[in-house]
């Protein structure tokens, strides 16, 4: 197995986990300020991480 597809994979992971701790961090916000900079500071990394990783491992080619 390739070692770019695996770091995809664990990229693809860290996304989906990021943004879904920021849907259970919108849901359960008070509102205030600083939960709103959290929520949209993690929901932005995941949609990075999770989109970077979906990328790696489409173009990354199977050479076996």
């Amino acid at each position: 197995m390739n070692i770019k597809r695996i770091f995809g994979a664990v990229l693809t992971i860290l996304g989906v986990a990021g943004l879904i701790y920021a849907a259970v961090m919108f849901v359960n916000s008070p509102g205030g300020t600083r939960s709103i900079k959290t929520i949209v500071i993690y929901g932005i990394l995941g949609i990075v991480f999770f989109i970077a990783g979906i990328s790696l491992v489409r173009t990354t080619k199977d050479a076996s």
